[in-house]
């Protein structure tokens, strides 16, 4: 069973934040997520897990997932074999 947990900070008021990347999420792993789970918290959190993996923390990465890395690294635990894409090109560096 493929589950993704959204946890975010109620009172910085991420339920948008977080309703519109479980959204992403489910419209690119329709046939892959068994479940998507949004939990409100409080204390600045902004965590996504994967299959109960730890995939992002605002906390430690110090800043939100853009959705395509957000994506990248939910296949990864949850359908490592599927290919995402336009998702999956890198961005052409910068100089």
């Amino acid at each position: 069973m493929n589950r993704v947990e959204i946890r975010y900070c109620t009172q910085c008021r991420w339920l948008l934040r977080a309703a519109w990347m479980a959204q992403e999420l489910l419209s690119t792993f329709e046939q892959e997520l068994d479940e998507l789970v949004l939990q409100p918290d409080t204390g600045g959190i902004f965590d996504v897990r994967a299959n109960g993996e730890l995939v992002w923390s605002r906390k430690q990465q110090g800043r939100f997932p853009e959705i395509t890395e957000l994506k990248q690294l939910v296949r990864d635990q949850i359908a490592p074999e599927r290919d995402l894409g336009h998702a999956d090109r890198k961005p052409a560096p910068q100089s």
